[in-house]
Order: C-alpha cells, then sequence, then structure tokens
C-alpha cells in the first residue's frame, strides 16, 4: 500500500476511534446512571481514547509526509494535520485530501 492509500486508511480509523470516543464512551461514562451497566461499558470503553491516541501520532506523520510529497500549503497541512482531534471533521477532511491528491498529484494515488 502506498503513502497515500496509509493516509486514507488511518483518516477514517482516527475518525471512527473518536467519533465513538467522543458520542459512545464519553457521554456512557459520565451521564449514565452511577454503577450502571452503561456507565460501567463507559468506564470500560475510555481505554479507546489511548488507540486513538497513538493511532493519531502515526496519522500525523503519514499526514505529513504525504503533505511533503504533494506539496500542500502550510494551511492545508494544518488542517489535515489537526482533522483528527475535532470528531467528524476527518471524515471532511479525508475527501479534500483525496479530491485534491487525485487532481494534482495522480501519481502519489497509484505508486
Amino acid at each position: 500500500m502506498n503513502l497515500f492509500g496509509v493516509y486514507r486508511v488511518l483518516a477514517i480509523v482516527v475518525g471512527v476511534l473518536l467519533a465513538f470516543c467522543s458520542f459512545v464512551a464519553l457521554p456512557l461514562k459520565y451521564l449514565a446512571s452511577e454503577g450502571s451497566s452503561l456507565q460501567n461499558f463507559g468506564e470500560d470503553a475510555s481505554i479507546m481514547w489511548v488507540v486513538h491516541g497513538w493511532i493519531f501520532m502515526i496519522y500525523v506523520v503519514v499526514a505529513f509526509l504525504l503533505s511533503r510529497r504533494a506539496g500542500w500549503t502550510v494551511q492545508f497541512t494544518v488542517l489535515a494535520l489537526a482533522a483528527g482531534l475535532i470528531p467528524l471533521l476527518i471524515f471532511w477532511v479525508e475527501r479534500r485530501v483525496a479530491q485534491r491528491v487525485r487532481t494534482e498529484n495522480p501519481e502519489l494515488v497509484t505508486g
């Protein structure tokens, strides 16, 4: 798999993990009744924040390497790097990155 393919997989994984943590684990941990099975699930699922963090660090490195190869502007690079910090934003950014790479750097898509 090439750098572009790795970026796309990591973006989706980071996005799914962040959405799960933000919209499932966090609310259940803090909003469910104390001691309930839902609250316990929220506490147990909170380990996914750690998983998201580790995968996000790999995503940042891969996104940065892709940005250098594709010659993105500083603003677009920062947007791509920060996208994994705001729930659901990464899915929109991944689409913009894919469109931009296919248009401006088609050689990065195939290898």
